[in-house]
């Protein structure tokens, strides 16, 4: 998980654990086991809101996003500029 001004925060969760994630804090999750992943997520609200950071970086201006993550210009205007759902 990340917040501003460079606050991030690492964990390694096993079957069974819970976790939480602050108010507006972004997050990612990425299963490094081998078994599938079942992954469950609850609000305290009833509106949901995602900003996918692939989106976030298309949708800024190229030289912007490329200088600050070193990305060439082209790998940064191929990102796609709308959000792409993970199931479908």
């Amino acid at each position: 998980m990340f917040a501003s001004s460079g606050v991030a925060g690492t964990f390694d969760m096993r079957v069974g654990d819970v976790g939480y994630v602050p108010f507006a804090y972004g997050q990612h999750i990425e299963n490094l086991g081998t078994e599938p992943l079942v992954f469950l997520e609850m609000f305290r609200s009833l509106r949901f809101e995602s900003v996918s950071l692939t989106q976030w970086m298309a949708n800024t201006p190229p030289e912007v996003s490329g200088d600050t993550l070193n990305l060439s210009r082209e790998l940064s205007e191929a990102l796609p500029r709308d959000q792409r759902p993970v199931i479908r």
